[in-house]
């Protein structure tokens, strides 16, 4: 098994694919949607997903762009009404030590 992280090899691998993905992904960036909203929707998507890695990945990103513990932690309750509780079982933990290990500037 590879000790690279999937988007590492991704990027290794079939790099003129994943330079599409990074444009598409710089597209969608460019919306009437702020970042933290952004991140949030992302967070819940994954969490009713039951995808932790790609959780505890974006999580950073959202309190960097202003989330609160509280609102992590609630988005992804909020996906009990559409996905029972993988998001719950699987991410909420990931997701909110992910947010407590992020130190901000300042």
């Amino acid at each position: 098994m590879s000790s690279k992280n999937a988007f590492q090899l991704f990027r290794e691998e079939a790099p003129d694919a994943a330079k599409a993905f990074d444009q598409l992904i710089g597209t969608l960036s460019h919306t009437s949607l702020d970042d933290k909203v952004r991140q949030l929707i992302y967070i819940g998507i994954k969490a009713s997903r039951g995808e932790a890695g790609a959780v505890a990945a974006h999580v950073p990103m959202a309190k960097r762009a202003g989330a609160t513990r509280e609102e992590i932690r609630d988005t992804i309750v909020m996906t009990l009404t559409v996905s029972g509780v993988t998001g719950i079982t699987q991410c909420l933990g990931l997701a909110l030590e992910a947010y407590d290990s992020v130190q901000l500037p300042g």
